[in-house]
């Protein structure tokens, strides 16, 4: 079975389209024929080489799918062959304590897509029954397969553990990306008052066609910390999420209100960072982690989707034959949205 990814780590150089097994489900498995699949900024960090994830060469890249059903295991008979279908990205063990209290995303042995297993950009993709939902009927496979992960994760850093409440000033680091633009409708659907901060001045349109409240440019000579600081009226910002790291995270302590929250769900621009903690202390402020979402937080963001309240905002859709064309738009100065792959015809 022919997929899309690489059979060496590496750069943009090593992609490739590679050889793979096709899957057979498992008694409780589904498998699906992807008619559309969509990268992350996760696939690049997999296209080099995560410290510490072991992938299975030559790897399939892509994390998002959406299709219909193939086949189906024995076990399963809820599922119709046909039935249009997207898959929940995260996987989960189901028999870990984290797993049974509901808190899936804590699950010790949790794996994602194209991450630590064979990815959506390819032909067939096998997954548990439990991965699988239903594509919502206003939903294209296009629009299916760019919306989960970025709204489960920004779901999560937003509503659970930034614990975004009605009012507050929440702050979104960044405009082009797929979070970004998931992060903003769900903070407004939390009813925050949303900016976004980003060097790229030139997005302002499209990210205040989201529901931004405010569109803050920032530089060297008018740093993050500054722009929230004016934004807020000198009072501080209340959550931030952050998936840029080092030259953002001290900045973005540094222009949090009392009580306020810093959401860490990456490090796109450095790992390591040098925080002044007194800001934490006499602020009574934090630094939470978060990545990726449990089953039922998974289920909300579906319903949310499915009426129409969060919508998947697509960069750009192109066919299999040209997913290296698609995957290269990460560095386009341009992209707003998700990297969606057409699956293959054949």
């Amino acid at each position: 079975m022919r997929g899309f990814g690489f059979a060496a780590h590496g750069g943009f150089e090593r992609l490739a389209y590679v050889e793979v097994p096709e899957p057979k489900p498992g008694p409780d498995e589904v498998r699906v024929r992807i008619r559309a699949a969509a990268f992350n900024r996760l696939d690049r960090f997999t296209l080099e080489g995560i410290p510490g994830v072991s992938v299975t060469l030559p790897h399939v890249l892509g994390s998002d799918g959406a299709g219909t059903v193939d086949q189906v295991g024995t076990d399963v008979h809820d599922l119709r062959v046909g039935t249009k279908v997207l898959l929940n990205p995260g996987m989960w063990d189901a028999t870990c304590p984290a797993c049974l209290a509901g808190k899936e995303a804590l699950c010790r042995n949790y794996r994602i897509l194209g991450e630590h297993i064979q990815g959506t950009v390819t032909t067939y993709t096998v997954v548990p029954r439990r991965n699988v939902y239903p594509l919502p009927e206003r939903m294209s496979f296009t629009e299916g397969a760019a919306a989960p992960l970025v709204f489960l994760t920004a779901w999560r850093a937003l509503k659970t553990v930034g614990e975004v409440c009605p009012g507050e000033r929440v702050a979104v680091v960044g405009a082009g990306g797929g979070i970004p633009t998931a992060a903003v409708q769900v903070a407004k659907l939390l009813g925050a008052h949303v900016a976004v901060v980003s060097r790229s001045a030139s997005k302002e349109a499209k990210v205040r066609a989201l529901g931004a409240d405010a569109f803050l440019p920032f530089s060297d000579e008018r740093p993050l910390d500054r722009a929230l600081w004016e934004w807020s009226e000198k009072n501080g910002v209340d959550v931030v999420l952050d998936s840029v790291g080092a030259p953002t995270l001290p900045r973005a302590v540094r222009s949090l209100a009392r009580a306020g929250r810093v959401v860490v769900i990456g490090a796109s621009a450095g790992p390591k960072v040098e925080l002044d903690v007194r800001t934490l202390f006499w602020r009574q402020a934090s630094v939470r982690g978060s990545t990726m979402s449990s089953r039922g937080e998974f289920e909300e963001v579906l319903a949310h989707l499915a009426s129409g309240r969060l919508r998947a905002v697509v960069d750009s859709a192109l066919p299999f034959e040209q997913a290296a064309d698609a995957f290269r738009r990460f560095d386009a100065p341009d992209l707003f949205g998700k990297l969606v792959v057409q699956g293959p015809t054949s």
